[in-house]
């Protein structure tokens, strides 16, 4: 018993970091702490079966999350995770191949089009306004233009 007269059931804490350990995986996502989550949950159920003293749960615990860890990046390498839009953060990749029109004349190399609603600095062949070009690639915010084909 302790001070406050209750038995400490061991299972209890293992079973809560096996959850502070998948919040923390949501909150921030590596991939990694699930597996140790995953690890404190199995010895907080194999310590509510089998009565284990606590240095052995320490040890179960530690085997699991190292394997656990081994498994799980195996099995990431062999199944990786794809992204569903690649280019969903890269507006510059997105807009490459699409068609715009040049706003502010394109003098010495560099001026202004319009992609969409918005304006982008833009760099290529000399062109004035109302023409229509295509974006080649970007350069960070910048549009690499040439004309249509």
């Amino acid at each position: 018993m302790n001070l406050l007269g209750t038995t400490f059931d061991p299972h209890w804490a293992w079973l809560a970091l096996g959850l502070v350990l998948a919040v923390g995986e949501m909150t921030i996502p590596g991939v990694f702490l699930i597996w140790m989550a995953g690890a404190a949950v199995i010895t907080g159920l194999a310590t509510w079966l089998v009565p284990l003293s606590v240095p052995l749960q320490v040890v179960l615990f530690a085997v699991l999350s190292v394997g656990a860890v081994f498994i799980g990046r195996n099995w990431l390498r062999a199944n990786p995770i794809v992204a569903a839009d690649p280019m969903m953060n890269d507006r510059g990749a997105r807009a490459i191949g699409e068609t715009v029109v040049v706003t502010q004349v394109i003098e010495g190399g560099e001026g202004r089009v319009k992609l969409g609603d918005s304006e982008w600095i833009a760099k290529g062949p000399d062109a004035e306004p109302g023409t229509r070009m295509r974006v080649a690639s970007h350069n960070g915010s910048i549009l690499m233009v040439e004309y249509l084909h």
